[in-house]
């Protein structure tokens, strides 16, 4: 049985570039990199990756559900970082989300995200157990 869910945020990046936010094929989940951006476009966290991570990973939350999936069947995080040196922040606020799931997980280092303001970008794997 295929079941195939498409989720978009309504982010100006999604209609332009040609993305949905998450997408749902039978049982995998992918959602697109996520930064801190809300609904009016403006960066959430300015200079403060523990709170990008957190908005973020309450970005993906939302997204997971819109596909009828949830944090508990996340399998992968992977995390883009502009500095690396902030990597206790960004797995505070991790931690907070997957403690007790504990995916599987990547934080790389990059030279630059698409906003100068953006210090972190995320996007996860998920497959639901149904």
């Amino acid at each position: 049985m295929q079941i195939k869910k498409q989720f978009s945020s309504g982010t100006q990046w999604e209609d332009f570039v040609g993305y949905s936010r998450a997408i749902r094929n039978d049982h995998l989940v992918e959602v697109s990199g996520t930064v801190s951006v809300d609904d009016n476009g403006r960066v959430v966290g300015k200079n403060d990756a523990y709170e990008q991570t957190r908005y973020i990973l309450t970005k993906i939350k939302t997204a997971l559900e819109q596909v009828g999936s949830k944090l508990e069947d996340v399998v992968r995080t992977r995390m883009y970082v502009t500095d690396i040196n902030n990597w206790q922040a960004i797995g505070k606020a991790h931690g907070e989300f997957f403690r007790d799931i504990k995916p599987s997980s990547t934080m790389v280092e990059i030279s630059r995200l698409i906003g100068l303001d953006f210090l972190i970008e995320i996007e996860v794997s998920a497959i639901v157990n149904e």
